[in-house]
């Protein structure tokens, strides 16, 4: 059984109504809003929380990934990446996370570029979204 870890965040969360949410990173103060989409009776004019499950899922590797490249001197700065969730009904879910990442146009040893793209699976929300999402990863190295 995992041992829990001495980092605990607080999170304070108020419904606003209208289908929407606002939430206060205890840590730092910063304010997120989430909307229900468009397609599940809401205005679409934020994040959803399935949007901010596949962003943290995607935001989480490269994070894992930036901390492997600091450690190899590598200079990750400037990737982008594209995330596209897809739903699935009965019931209504998560079915499917894309995620491709585009590294700028530098040079990468490809024992780094092997490095780096193993080390991603290694990220907590990886390991905390559930089995059955399907996750197809893409890398782009340019050069």
């Amino acid at each position: 059984m995992a041992k829990p870890i001495q980092n605990m965040v607080r999170i304070q969360s108020t419904y606003i109504g209208e289908l929407r949410t606002k939430n206060i990173h205890g840590p730092s103060g910063v304010e997120l809003i989430t909307d229900a989409p468009t397609d599940n009776h809401g205005r679409g004019e934020a994040f959803s929380p399935t949007d901010l499950v596949a962003t943290a899922y995607a935001d989480c590797m490269i994070t894992i990934m930036g901390i492997k490249a600091r450690d190899l001197d590598v200079d990750l700065t400037g990737t982008t990446y594209e995330i596209t969730k897809v739903m699935y009904s009965d019931p209504r879910r998560i079915g499917e996370i894309h995620v491709r990442f585009d590294f700028p146009d530098r040079e990468y040893a490809q024992k780094h570029k092997t490095i780096l793209e193993r080390i991603q699976e290694t990220c907590p929300v990886a390991h905390s979204i559930h089995p059955e999402i399907k996750r197809i990863v893409t890398f782009n190295w340019k050069k």
